[in-house]
Formats: C-alpha cells, sequence, structure tokens
C-alpha cells in the first residue's frame, strides 16, 4: 500500500506560478511510477504529467507542455509538480497518483493504471 498526500495549492492570478507537492508513505514508494491528475467541475478526471520510478523518464499532456515540470525526490519520498504561466483553464482539483512501473508502462496517461490516489488539492486560477 501507499498513501499520498497533497499540498500546495490554491488561489493564484493568471501567469503565476504554484509547486504542489505530494507526500507519499508506506511500501516501497521509489518504485512507484507517479502521476499528476486534475478534474474541473462537471469534468472528467485528465492527464496532466507522469514520472517513471527513477525520474528518468516524464510525461506531459499536451494542454501543460512547456508549462508544467513534474519531479521527484525519492530522499523524500515527494513528487512535485511545478506549474507555471497558469490559465484559468488550468482551475481544477489536482491528484497525485502511483503504482507500480510494470503496470504503468505505456499507460501513464490512463487513470485505471493507478491503483493508489491522493484526496487532491485545489488550484484557482483567476482571470
Amino acid at each position: 500500500q501507499v498513501q499520498l498526500v497533497e499540498s500546495g495549492g490554491g488561489l493564484v492570478q493568471a501567469g503565476g506560478s504554484l509547486r504542489l507537492s505530494c507526500a507519499a508513505s508506506g511500501r516501497t514508494y521509489s518504485r512507484r511510477a507517479m502521476g499528476w491528475f486534475r478534474q474541473a467541475p462537471g469534468k472528467e478526471r485528465e492527464f496532466a504529467a507522469a514520472i517513471s520510478w527513477s525520474g528518468g523518464s516524464t510525461y506531459y499532456a499536451d494542454s501543460v507542455k512547456g508549462r508544467f515540470t513534474i519531479s521527484r525526490d525519492n530522499a523524500k519520498n515527494t513528487v512535485y509538480l511545478q506549474m507555471n504561466s497558469l490559465k484559468p483553464e488550468d482551475t481544477a482539483v489536482y491528484y497525485c497518483a502511483a503504482d507500480n512501473p510494470e503496470r504503468v508502462q505505456g499507460r501513464y496517461a490512463y487513470t485505471g493504471a493507478y491503483r493508489y490516489w491522493g484526496q487532491g488539492t485545489q488550484v484557482t486560477v483567476s482571470s
């Protein structure tokens, strides 16, 4: 089992920045692939970014590419999402997800690839 707790959300003006953190605890965190997803009101949960267990590979949705950066610090059991140049359409609840690399490989963008989820953190971008 892996427990995930997100933090760092808040209210920011368009063009601003936020850094989300996802603190993990439980078994073999460092061997887990990690992802960030987001869900806006009335919409389905969608992929934002993912990172391999080593941190050597990263993946981004087209909508955030060039603005968001995912990283991880396995010594701190934490994954980050640096969000720059935020837009009102980035407003959503952001969720951290984790699972075994073998389960996630090739399916980073799919919610069904991850069994472990945090409770989410709200990000609101005002225009």
